[in-house]
């Protein structure tokens, strides 16, 4: 008889598994637990490993990690199997810190000329893998946020700062990406989402994707339209749990 192929669920968090910025329902926990008996699971977020922990286990490290067979945050730059951490890769070291000046400086002049409903605090996140942007500040309530969102959508204002950031400083090769809701991620080109699956690509047969900004410049697009996955596009943690039960059930 025919070996069933070896396949592996792969997920984005905000948008796929919890709604943004939010914390994972203990529906969608059930869910995963049930979905990982059947096949190995694993996560990549843009978000910092903390960020992570706090949206998926509540801060508990070690329900994260014992929640997924690969847990991987800024885009897999710092990721885990089990308990066994990979490699930390660091921006800095790839581009300088001349660079990396030229870079914040440009940004934070360029976020402070944009006119916004409201503005806040922690416009620049530095994180081991990428620079985060964010033209109304990582620290707006989730009122203002929402409120952002609603503005971007009909102004682009993230759209024009990433094409900016892009014919300025694509040059030092550079990505730029729309990430989650309020920013914009700066990396090393090669260092999106599918940096992650050179730890896990040699051992499945079948890695299926799951996230929510898959369009060309979201930050789930490079993943889900790499020729090793297959992708797929949620439009919620509901729609998540639909796509996958069609998966386990095509298995």
């Amino acid at each position: 008889m025919r070996a069933l192929p070896k396949t592996i669920l792969v997920f984005d968090v905000d948008g796929t598994l919890t709604a943004a910025r939010q914390g994972i329902t203990q529906e969608m926990r059930e869910f995963l637990a049930e979905a990982r008996k059947r096949v190995p699971l694993a996560v990549v977020g843009g978000s910092d490993f903390k960020k992570i922990t706090e949206q998926l286990a509540d801060h508990d490290k070690d329900l994260l990690l014992s929640s997924f067979d690969y847990v991987f945050s800024e885009n897999g730059l710092l990721g885990f199997k089990g308990t066994d951490a990979f490699p930390v890769q660091s921006i800095q070291k790839a581009i300088g810190d001349e660079k990396l000046q030229e870079l914040i400086n440009f940004a934070l002049r360029y976020m402070s000329e944009i006119q916004l409903p409201v503005k806040r605090g922690n416009f620049v996140e530095f994180r081991n893998g990428m620079i985060n942007l964010s033209p109304i500040g990582r620290s707006c309530s989730q009122e203002e946020r929402m409120e952002f969102v609603k503005f971007d959508s009909e102004n682009g204002i993230r759209l024009k700062f990433a094409e900016e950031l892009r014919k300025n400083f694509g040059k030092y090769g550079l990505q730029f990406a729309i990430g989650g809701q309020i920013s914009v991620d700066v990396f090393p080109t090669g260092w999106d989402k599918t940096f992650c699956l050179q730890y896990f690509e040699n051992d499945y047969d079948v890695i299926h994707f799951f996230g929510d900004k898959t369009a060309p410049g979201g930050n789930d697009h490079e993943i889900f339209a790499d020729e090793r996955t297959i992708g797929h596009t949620v439009e919620g943690p509901e729609d998540t749990r639909k796509q996958v039960e069609a998966v386990l059930n095509a298995i």
